[in-house]
């Protein structure tokens, strides 16, 4: 076999490789979608915010967010694009998920604990940890606020104990202290919205974060592997699935609202540096 075609099929490997590479990171359902939202605006973000994680809408200019090395509570400031306040509540983890409610707040780490940092505000916070039955396993990034049953949300991102047909959304009673051990809400992988997302059942969709609209009360869930965002409505079931495209939206991994409705995702660094966006959904 002479070098020139060896040289043309090793062409040839290298584009099919690089093709496979790119539909596995792509993954199916971002392909040849409409998306359907806009950026209203963005922030880019410091390196110490790389991979930022869960985000929390404080007031009219602050956002709370962690990231997903260190045990340190930041607040942004969307008018000065800079960080005010940093709150240390534990050691360096992997911590995924916030929540606030009043002077409290909540933030998750990836193996199901949850840290609550009561006047997370002041200069010595009071600081409780809380474990619970998931574990790394589980892989829980998604946490959110449920006032309406005094309550947290917990949405694990990897594979359900013993199925593969739902992720469970799990309730924390913030009376209690105790984590439900019957799913809140069963996310169904087989569901119609979700069948285009991919070929692996327990990865159709992958909670990175999860929230509750504060006017309609639907719930959003985020996916950060195959950019996408699933709206339920109040009654919990499957209604409207949007396609983020990957090239503005890296690796989302934070959601939250403003009391009035304003969406915020954001975005751990990738090609373009660690962000925040704020994002209007098209409502066709």
């Amino acid at each position: 076999m002479n070098k020139t075609v060896l040289s043309i099929i090793l062409g040839v490997l290298i584009l099919v490789g690089g093709l496979i590479f790119s539909f596995e990171r792509k993954g199916t359902f971002t392909q040849n979608k409409d998306y359907s939202y806009q950026i209203e605006s963005t922030w880019e973000l410091p390196k110490i915010l790389s991979e930022i994680s869960g985000i929390e809408w404080i007031d009219e200019n602050k956002i709370a967010g962690i990231q997903d090395e260190d045990g340190i509570l930041f607040i942004y400031n969307l008018k000065t694009s800079k960080i005010e306040k940093k709150i240390e509540f534990a050691d360096k983890g992997d911590y995924e998920g916030l929540a606030i409610h009043e002077k409290n707040a909540y933030a998750l780490r990836s193996d199901g604990t949850i840290f609550e940092i009561l006047n997370f505000m002041e200069n010595h916070p009071n600081i409780s940890k809380f474990e619970t039955f998931l574990t790394a396993s589980n892989n829980v990034e998604g946490l959110c606020l449920d006032l309406a049953h005094h309550q947290l949300l917990l949405a694990i991102k990897d594979r359900e104990s013993g199925s593969d047909d739902y992720k469970g959304v799990y309730s924390f009673n913030l009376k209690t202290k105790e984590l439900n051990k019957n799913p809140f809400i069963k996310l169904d992988m087989k569901d119609k919205l979700l069948e285009n997302s991919s070929n692996n059942i327990s990865k159709r969709l992958r909670p990175s974060d999860i929230e509750i609209h504060p006017i309609t009360g639907e719930i959003y869930i985020l996916d950060a592997k195959d950019p996408k965002l699933l709206i339920l409505d109040k009654n919990r079931k499957f209604k409207k699935l949007y396609a983020l495209d990957e090239d503005k939206f890296n690796q989302p991994e934070g959601l939250t609202f403003t009391p009035t409705g304003r969406l915020f995702i954001s975005n751990e660094a990738g090609s373009n540096p660690a962000n925040i966006l704020e994002v209007i959904l098209k409502k066709n």
